[in-house]
C-alpha cells in the first residue's frame, strides 16, 4: 500500500512539472504581446495625431475568447508565431513613418528655398540667381536680364499689391466662405482631398485652395490624383497674381511627373507664367519643349490654349 502511495506522488509530481514550462512560457508570450499592442498603440498616434478617423487596427488583435486555455503545446506555438508577425509590422510601420517625416522635412526645405529665391530676384531683378528647380533645357536665370527684360518684368510686382489679391473681407467672414464650400465624402479619401481643393479654387479662395492641395500632393505623391493637384496649386497661384510661385509649381509637375495626367498642362501654363514674367524668350523655349515631349499626345486644349499663348508671347 505505501509503495502504491509513493508511486503515486511521484507521477504527480511529475506532471505538475510537466507543466510548469508550459504555463512560464505561456506567460513570457502575454507579456510580449501587451508590450507590442501598447507599442502599436503609441505608433499609431504618431501617424494618425489628434485622434484622425482614418485609423486603422492592428491585423493582430489579442485573444479575448473566454475559456480555459488548452494545456497543450499547440497554442503556445500558433501565439509565438502572431508575436513574431506583430514585431516584424511593427517594425515596418515605424520605418514607413520616419521615411514619410524624413520626406516631408526635405518638401518643406525645397519649398523654403524656391520661396526665398524668388523673393531675392523680385527685390533685386538684376541679381543672378540659378535656381535648382529650373531646367537646363530652360535655364533663364543663368544669365543677367537684360534692360528690356528687366523694364518687362517691372509691372508683375502689381498684381500682388491690387485688391484682388488680397481678402476683402474679415477674418469672419472669410471663414464663413470657407464654410460654405461643400466637403466632398465619396469615401475614397485621396478623390475627396483633391476634390475639396478643386472646390476652394473655384470659389477664389486661393490660400486655403494652395494649402489643401499642397497636402494632397505631400500626403499622396505616388497616386494618380498628385499631377491633378500640383498642377491646380499652379493654377491657384497663377489666379492670384503670383507667377513666380506658379511657374515653380508647374516645373515640379512636369519634372516630378511626366508621364501624369497635368503633365502637358503644367509645361503649358510653365510658359505662360514666364510671359506673365517679362521672360519671353524662356516662355517660347517652354512652348517648344512642349511640342517636341508630347506633339499630338497632348490633349486638344492643351494645344489649342498653347497655340494662343505663343501667339501672345510673340513665339
Amino acid at each position: 500500500m505505501m509503495m502504491r502511495q509513493i508511486t503515486f506522488l511521484g507521477a504527480a509530481t511529475l506532471a505538475l512539472a510537466a507543466t510548469m514550462p508550459a504555463a512560464a512560457q505561456d506567460n513570457t508570450i502575454g507579456k510580449r504581446v501587451e508590450r507590442l499592442e501598447k507599442e502599436m498603440r503609441a505608433v499609431q498616434r504618431s501617424v494618425f495625431p489628434g485622434g484622425s478617423p482614418t485609423f486603422f487596427e492592428g491585423e493582430i488583435a489579442p485573444d479575448n475568447t473566454p475559456g480555459e486555455r488548452a494545456r497543450t503545446n499547440a497554442p503556445v506555438i500558433d501565439l509565438t508565431a502572431r508575436v513574431d508577425a506583430l514585431e516584424s509590422q511593427l517594425q515596418t510601420l515605424t520605418g514607413q513613418t520616419e521615411q514619410n517625416a524624413f520626406q516631408l522635412r526635405e518638401l518643406e526645405k525645397q519649398f523654403t528655398a524656391y520661396k526665398a529665391e524668388m523673393d531675392k530676384r523680385f527685390a533685386d531683378p538684376a541679381a543672378v540667381a540659378v535656381p535648382t528647380a529650373t531646367p537646363a533645357s530652360l535655364a533663364p536665370v543663368v544669365k543677367p536680364p537684360a534692360a528690356a527684360t528687366t523694364v518687362a518684368a517691372t509691372p508683375v510686382k502689381k498684381p500682388a499689391t491690387t485688391p484682388a489679391a488680397k481678402p476683402a473681407t474679415s477674418d469672419a467672414a472669410r471663414l464663413a466662405l470657407v464654410k460654405k464650400v461643400e466637403v466632398p465624402a465619396s469615401g475614397n479619401e485621396t478623390k475627396d482631398a483633391y476634390d475639396y481643393g478643386y472646390r476652394l479654387w473655384e470659389a477664389k479662395l486661393y490660400p486655403e485652395a494652395q494649402a489643401q492641395l499642397k497636402q494632397v500632393v505631400t500626403k499622396w505623391p505616388k497616386s494618380s490624383q498628385a499631377s491633378f493637384a500640383q498642377n491646380l496649386l499652379g493654377r491657384a497661384y497663377l489666379d492670384e497674381g503670383k507667377p513666380s510661385l506658379a511657374a515653380v509649381a508647374f516645373y515640379n509637375n512636369y519634372k516630378d511627373r511626366p508621364s501624369g495626367a497635368r503633365a502637358p498642362h503644367s509645361l503649358m501654363y510653365m510658359g505662360v507664367a514666364l510671359d506673365k514674367l517679362g521672360r519671353k524668350a524662356d516662355a517660347c523655349k517652354a512652348f517648344r519643349e512642349l511640342d517636341e515631349v508630347y506633339g499630338d499626345k497632348a490633349p486638344q486644349d492643351v494645344r489649342t490654349d498653347a497655340a494662343a499663348a505663343k501667339t501672345k508671347a510673340g513665339c
